[in-house]
C-alpha cells in the first residue's frame, strides 16, 4: 500500500468515527437540550438528507444509482425500508430517555439477535463456541441495565427493539437480496430505502407528532443556530452510510467489524465526557463484559470463515484431481504423456491480496464464498494453450494450476 493510499485510508476511518459518534451525540443533544422532542420528525430529516445527498452525488457521477430491475425487487426494498425506518425511529426515541453510553451497551447486543434471527428465518446454525460467546453479551447487558442510574423502561425497551430490528434487517436483507441479479451496491440501496422511508415518515410524523413542524419553526425563529444543528445532524446521518461504504472499500468488511466494536466504546466515553451522565462501576463492568463478548463472537465467526474456506479448498482439490486423472492416464497432459504435468496448490488467503499469473500457468484468485472456477474450466484453459492468466474476485483462496500446454 502506497503512502497516499495509507493516508486516504486513515482519513476515511477518522471521518467514519467522527460521523458515527457525531450523529449519536447530536441526536442526544437535539432531543434533550434544545426543547426539540420529536424523534419521528428527526428521523424524517435524516432520511430526506440521505436521499437528497445520494441523488446529488449520483448526478455528479460520484456514486451512480443503479436502476431497479423488477417490481419484485422494489417490494423487497420497501420491506427493508420499513424495518430500517422503524429501527431509526426507535433508536432516536430511546435517546430521549436514556444516556448514549447506556444505549451503546444495549446496542452491543446485536450479535445475539442476529444469531437468533438467522436460526429462525434461515435455519443457519452456528458452532457451539459461537453460541457460547453470546452468553457474556446478554449477561453484560443485564448487568449494565441494573447498574444504570438513569434507567428508563420506555427508553430501554425502545433501544432493545431497535437493536433487535437492526439484526433482523441484516438477516432479511441477506435473504431478500441473495439473488445476484437483484443485488445493489450499498449507496444505491441506501437511496431507495431512504426515499421510501420519507414516504412512510411523512404521514407518520403528521399522525404521531402533528405539532412537529410548528415547533421546529418556533425553535428556528427563537434560536437561529438550531437550524444549523439540525442540518449538520441530518447530513451526518448520510455521512455515516457514505463513510461506512468507503471504509469497506479501502480496507475490508472485517476491518469495519473491528472498528464498529470500538465505535460503541468511544461513543460511550465521549458521551460521558460531554453530557456528564453518571456511570456506576456496575454499569461499566456490564458494558465491558458485553464488549468482550462481542469481540469473542467476531473472532469465532472469523475462525468459522477460515475453516469453511479450507474445506472448500479441499473439496475443489479433490474435484480437480478426479477430473485430471483420466486425462493424465490418456497421456493428454505433461510432456511425453506422463503424469506430473499438473500441480494444483490451494492456499488459504485471509488478507485478500491480489493474484498474479505465473509463467506458464494460470492463476485464479477467488473468494471463499464467491464463484470458484471449476476444474473443467481450468483444464479447458490449460488445454487451449494459455500461458498466463490472472483474475481477482475478492480475497479468500488462491488456486494455482501449473502445466505444460501442448
Amino acid at each position: 500500500m502506497g503512502a497516499s493510499q495509507t493516508v486516504m485510508t486513515l482519513v476515511v476511518i477518522v471521518l467514519w468515527y467522527v460521523s458515527n459518534v457525531g450523529v449519536l451525540l447530536l441526536n442526544k443533544f437535539l432531543l434533550t437540550n434544545t426543547g426539540f422532542r420529536q424523534p419521528v420528525f428527526l428521523t424524517l430529516c435524516h432520511m430526506m438528507a440521505c436521499c437528497s445527498l445520494a441523488y446529488a452525488l449520483s448526478l455528479a457521477k460520484s456514486f451512480p444509482i443503479r436502476p431497479l430491475r423488477s417490481r419484485r425487487q422494489l417490494w423487497k426494498i420497501c420491506l427493508l425500508a420499513t424495518i430500517f425506518c422503524i429501527t431509526i425511529v426507535l433508536g432516536n426515541l430511546s435517546l430521549k430517555y436514556i444516556p448514549v453510553s447506556f444505549s451503546q451497551a444495549v446496542g452491543a447486543g446485536t450479535p445475539f439477535f442476529t444469531a437468533v434471527f438467522a436460526l429462525l428465518l434461515q435455519g443457519s446454525r452456528e458452532t457451539g463456541t459461537t453460541y457460547a460467546t453470546l452468553v457474556p453479551i446478554v449477561v453484560g447487558v443485564i448487568i449494565a441495565s441494573g447498574g444504570e442510574p438513569h434507567f428508563h423502561f420506555v427508553g430501554f425497551m425502545a433501544c432493545l427493539l431497535a437493536t433487535a430490528l437492526r439484526a433482523l434487517k441484516s438477516v432479511v436483507q441477506a435473504m431478500l437480496l441473495s439473488d445476484p441479479n437483484e443485488k445493489l451496491d450499498p449507496m444505491s440501496l441506501l437511496f431507495y430505502m431512504s426515499s421510501f422511508s420519507v414516504l412512510l415518515l411523512l404521514p407518520a410524523t403528521a399522525l404521531l407528532e402533528p405539532t412537529a413542524f410548528g415547533k421546529t419553526r418556533a425553535l428556528v425563529a427563537a434560536n437561529g443556530s438550531f437550524f444549523w444543528w439540525l442540518l449538520v445532524n441530518s447530513c451526518m446521518a448520510y455521512a455515516v452510510n457514505l463513510t461506512n461504504f468507503m471504509v469497506t472499500k479501502y480496507t475490508s468488511a472485517l476491518t469495519l467489524q473491528v472498528l464498529g466494536n470500538m465505535k460503541g466504546v468511544i461513543a460511550a466515553g465521549v458521551s460521558v465526557a460531554i453530557f456528564k451522565n453518571t456511570v456506576t462501576l456496575k454499569g461499566m463492568a456490564g458494558y465491558a463484559i458485553t464488549v468482550a463478548g462481542v469481540f469473542m463472537y467476531s473472532a469465532s465467526k472469523r475462525r468459522q470463515q477460515v475453516l469453511k474456506a479450507v474445506d472448500s479448498a479441499k473439496s475443489m482439490q479433490d474435484d480437480a484431481a478426479a477430473a485430471t486423472e483420466p486425462l493424465i492416464k490418456a497421456g493428454h497432459m505433461g510432456p511425453g504423456g506422463g503424469a506430473g504435468g499438473v500441480a494444483i496448490t490451494l492456499v488459504a488467503d485471509a488478507s485478500g491480496g491480489g493474484a498474479g499469473g505465473g509463467g506458464g500457468g494460470a492463476h485464479h484468485h477467488v473468494s471463499g464464498g464467491g464463484l470458484l472456477p471449476t476444474s473443467t474450466q481450468m483444464l479447458q484453459g490449460h488445454r487451449s494453450g494459455r500461458s498466463s492468466a490472472g483474475a481477482s474476485v475478492g480475497g479468500g483462496l488462491i488456486v494455482t494450476v501449473l502445466g505444460h500446454p501442448q
